[in-house]
């Protein structure tokens, strides 16, 4: 029987109800949906980041509709209410100066989180960048260069880092640059092996066959391929530097007053535990519940994006 040919305007069998492949990125969007830690741990980092970046903003808004605790600015003092339980006017209660704690702990997530972003973007910019070229250019510039971090990773970076401040000077600035110089050794690390492992794919020998620059190579095809662990780690590398920024706050070396974050609020409850107990369980809640709530984040990505426990 010959073949008939098909009208140009009909379809294959079949065809319209053929499923369209989902890409590497909604596959561990739904995979990270099903988390349900991961997710309660999104939900409370966005509300912590609108109530410390909005919250402080309330105080501008009429008499009629402010909330009292929420009138007060973080530096503005009140010496008849020092050390002053909750109650209805403060409702996380005031420190040793008079001022509103809630406000105070609002404020100081601001600089808290801040620090965890920028120092993280800093680390990410110079981790990423060192690792990609390591991995990708190989030999002995590759040795020398991990040996030099191997050499860092032998020193007590945050001593290091209270050095570098002590020497420098204390800005907000200045820690943002000090924690994110000295938390990029590992970031390398996981870049190099990506990349050493990327290299050796087809798509990477086409660009070289092609003539592309090594520069282009490493920018536009080897590190938006090593996306996936760099985000997982960049997750988890936050709540690290939120605690290393605490250390220093405690130590005197964070950010100075009339400033707060969460490190030197706790650092202050640490000091006044015993007349204003208030002072350490309010900002140190925060403080973990800020910190687990991101370590969870991180292990959903992990999972989400580790695509061979995907297929199991």
């Amino acid at each position: 029987m010959p073949l008939e040919t098909l009208p140009k305007d009909s379809a294959l069998p079949g065809l319209d109800a053929a499923d369209q492949g989902a890409s590497l990125w909604t596959d561990a969007w739904h995979r990270l949906a099903k988390n349900k830690l991961a997710i309660a741990g999104l939900w409370i980092v966005g509300a912590l980041s609108l109530l410390c970046f909005l919250g402080p903003l309330v105080r501008f808004l009429p008499d009629a509709i402010r909330p009292a605790s929420l009138s007060y600015s973080y530096e503005e003092q009140n010496l008849d209410s020092r050390v002053a339980p909750p109650n209805a006017r403060h409702w996380l209660g005031t420190d040793q100066l008079g001022r509103d704690l809630l406000s105070r702990i609002l404020f100081g997530g601001r600089v808290s989180l801040m620090v965890g972003l920028c120092a993280t973007a800093v680390s990410l910019t110079i981790g990423v960048l060192y690792g990609a070229i390591a991995g990708y250019l190989g030999g002995k510039l590759d040795t020398v260069m991990m040996r030099i971090v191997d050499i860092l990773y032998s020193l007590p970076l945050a001593l290091f880092v209270i050095l570098l401040m002590v020497l420098v000077g204390r800005s907000i600035v200045l820690i943002f640059v000090a924690i994110g110089a000295v938390e990029w050794l590992t970031m390398a690390r996981i870049v190099r092996g990506q990349v050493m492992s990327l290299k050796k794919q087809e798509f990477i020998e086409a660009a070289i066959a092609l003539g592309l620059r090594q520069r282009r190579i490493i920018l536009r095809h080897l590190i938006p391929n090593a996306l996936g662990p760099v985000i997982v780690y960049a997750t988890l590398t936050v709540p690290g530097v939120m605690l290393l920024e605490a250390f220093l706050s405690f130590l005197g070396l964070g950010v100075q007053p009339p400033m707060s974050s969460w490190g030197s609020l706790i650092k202050e409850g640490a000091d006044w535990m015993e007349d204003a107990p208030w002072i350490l369980l309010s900002s140190g809640a925060v403080f973990c519940l800020a910190l687990f709530s991101l370590n969870f984040v991180g292990d959903g990505l992990r999972d989400a994006l580790d695509v061979r426990a995907a297929k199991d």
